[in-house]
């Protein structure tokens, strides 16, 4: 017998990212019913990869949740969890944060006075709780509403709106506890082949695995269609074999079983004038469109210490300025404040500035068998 359950839900967008968005209070207390409620809402396993028959489009990017609710800590005003809903599986990943749908809490936070809503610069303070991290969050509001149309542009997004603020505090660590969880700044990996690559493992906004283009044969400007399968599966095995030698898994099939976390990323040199650097980014096995947000903090965050693979492709540590880079979408810029901590570095908050706007409002339909 199938069951219809409806759940007010808003559709969000969030820097370069998409989700359905949840008040916690409208929702089922049971977490595993509410996990296949969200597998079924966006339309997954599905055979074809399309998500036909949910509200996802069959891309990482659009295939996510988020569940927003006021904070229980006194530090912060709401509480912000983050589910990656694969797309040919049923299965969500609550492992990771998503940085560019992070943009997008904010709004949803006041749009649903989940927080009070006053005129002017409000400054909304966010857990992050899949990895226990604070942030804060800056926008306007006017006329009691959050403002999200304006002028503001990002590369990957069609059309601009109001810029968002985030202040990302002390993203270090939200997943291993170390901001190098093997304590090298740079590691070996070993490709099921046998074949060893320079990797940088790095946990700071989500845990991100990065090459080396060059290492890989390849340029560094590849677009999706240009990556063959054979390339996915050996930057799979790379991600699997990081998940690994990080201590986020204690198998390389516990790691194929959550494809959120790590995040790979291939960088080289860049083309581009005013770049340090390129990069490409992959997400839940495909190549993202731009590139992650959480995926720029840990980029931001390794370019700034000296041995790291961002840090040796730029040519020097970069601190002190922000750091703008090339993408498949064009170029973002971001900045990591780092302080001394002993004889390393400690990153005391990634700044980025993103855009956000709500896209639909209303219930989404679930049937469960």
């Amino acid at each position: 017998m199938t069951s219809l359950f409806q759940l007010k839900s808003t559709l969000m967008r969030g820097g370069t990212s998409k989700g359905l968005f949840f008040a916690s209070h409208q929702l089922p207390d049971d977490p595993a019913l509410l996990e296949r409620l969200f597998i079924r809402a966006l339309g997954s396993p599905d055979p074809y990869g399309k998500q036909i028959d949910g509200v996802g489009t069959g891309i990482s990017t659009t295939s996510k949740v988020a569940i927003i609710g006021p904070s229980a800590r006194p530090d912060c005003d709401i509480d912000y969890l983050f589910g990656h809903v694969a797309i040919g599986e049923a299965r969500v990943d609550w492992s990771g944060s998503c940085g560019n749908l992070t943009a997008a809490v904010p709004l949803f936070a006041l749009m649903e006075r989940i927080i009070p809503v006053k005129n002017g610069l409000a400054e909304v303070r966010i857990w992050q709780a899949n990895i226990g991290k604070k942030i804060i969050a800056t926008l306007e509001v006017r006329d009691g509403e959050p403002l999200w149309v304006g002028e503001y542009h990002i590369d990957g997004v069609a059309f601009p709106g109001a810029p968002v603020t985030l202040r990302f505090i002390d993203p270090a660590g939200g997943a291993s506890g170390k901001l190098f969880p093997t304590g090298r700044v740079c590691e070996e990996l070993t490709l099921p082949d046998g074949e060893h690559l320079s990797a940088t493992l790095i946990d700071a906004g989500n845990p991100t695995v990065f090459v080396r283009a060059t290492d890989l044969g390849l340029s560094g400007f590849e677009t999706a269609e240009q990556l063959s399968s054979e390339m996915l599966t050996r930057l799979e095995a790379l991600r699997a074999a990081g998940a690994l030698a990080m201590g986020l898994v204690d198998s390389l099939e516990a790691a194929a079983a959550q494809p959120a976390t790590p995040k790979i990323s291939f960088v080289g040199e860049a083309s581009d004038e005013g770049c340090a650097l390129n990069g490409r980014i992959l997400s839940m096995g495909r190549l993202h469109h731009a590139y992650t947000g959480t995926g720029a903090i840990a980029l931001a965050a390794a370019a700034a210490i000296k041995g790291t693979v961002v840090a040796e492709t730029i040519g020097q540590p970069w601190r002190g300025k922000p750091l703008t880079f090339s993408h498949a979408s064009g170029r973002q810029t971001l900045e990591a404040l780092v302080s001394r901590q002993g004889r390393g570095w400690r990153i005391d908050e990634v700044v980025m500035t993103r855009t956000a706007r709500p896209l639909m409002r209303g219930e989404v339909f679930i049937p469960l068998d």
